[in-house]
């Protein structure tokens, strides 16, 4: 489905709209989280029946593609040269280096992530690297971790397609259509995940440039979003469909998202082991906990969530 982009004029209403709605404070540096409460992540706990549990990362891409042309440098460095020892004690030993924010990799941006207008969320500053590095809106924010019920909304089932062309944007009405076909209904402090097929896609057909062309959400969507408070969104694309539907504001839902309302947002996961799961047990929300690496003044983690079933 495809929208009328939005001139920038409209794109800076809706995006004061969303940062006037702040119920906070201008003192507040967990954004979104704040929805996510120890009721609803007991409630979240009550969701585990099976026990079994299922990744919502992809596994990390070594190999420069066309998506990723930096891809992560892992490499083994242990044993030594001569190889282990004849006897007794060695180690396999490795170490890994990867871009956070890129397009192949799935990773949870913080609240420093996006910048807009010299400012962070909540108008923290943001105008300099110097002060990046020592916001408060960093991911250590979620340095305990984001446990809750974990929500997948299937776009894609929803129109009948295996996946959403490039280009396609989900709008609120999907939103609340998949809502109505799948029976169930986003509430406060839920991390919202949405299904696009990008993923899916990739895997079939092969990488592409998704820096220049993916499905993603309508900006406006994240007025519902923000309505239903909720607490996480994640996707298995960007979140951001491209070309920018926004004219003149490339990332306008990043921008919405982390800037506006604070919310941590997943990049690039992948849903394709726990649809079948979901669809066994016929249900669609799941517990969910994301851990994020404890790096004191990260702008992003990489990133493996969990849905336990």
């Amino acid at each position: 489905m495809t929208a009328q982009p939005l001139d920038e004029r409209e794109f800076r209403v809706l995006y004061q709209r969303l940062r006037d709605g702040n119920p906070w404070g201008p003192e507040d540096r967990r954004g979104a989280l704040n929805h996510l409460m120890a009721e609803q992540v007991r409630a979240a706990a009550a969701l585990v029946r099976t026990g079994r549990s299922v990744s919502l990362a992809a596994p990390v891409q070594t190999r420069p593609t066309r998506d990723g042309r930096d891809p992560a440098r892992h490499e083994i460095i242990g044993p030594g040269a001569g190889g282990a020892a004849d006897h007794g004690l060695d180690f396999g030993l490795d170490r890994i280096a990867l871009n956070v924010h890129g397009d192949v990799d799935s990773h949870i941006d913080a609240l420093s992530h996006v910048i807009f207008d010299r400012t962070l969320y909540n108008d923290v500053p943001g105008g300099s690297t110097e002060v990046i590095e020592s916001s408060p809106l960093s991911i250590a924010v979620a340095a305990d971790g984001i446990v809750g019920r974990g929500l997948l909304l299937d776009i894609p089932a929803l129109r009948g397609v295996r996946w959403l062309e490039p280009g396609e944007q989900v709008m609120a009405e999907d939103l609340l259509a998949a809502e109505r076909a799948q029976g169930v209904e986003m509430s406060a402090g839920d991390l919202l995940f949405i299904r696009v097929g990008h993923r899916a896609r990739r895997d079939e057909l092969g990488p592409w440039d998704a820096a220049r062309h993916r499905a993603g959400l309508h900006p406006a969507a994240l007025e519902l979003l923000a309505e239903r408070r909720i607490a996480v969104l994640g996707s298995d694309g960007n979140n951001d469909v491209a070309p920018s539907g926004v004219e003149g504001v490339d990332f306008p839902v990043h921008v919405l998202a982390i800037n506006a309302l604070g919310l941590h947002m997943l990049d690039y996961l992948q849903f394709e082991e726990l649809l079948p799961l979901l669809a066994e047990e016929g249900r669609w929300s799941f517990l969910c906990v994301v851990a994020p690496l404890r790096v004191a003044n990260g702008t992003g983690s990489p990133v493996n969530p969990i849905a336990i079933l």
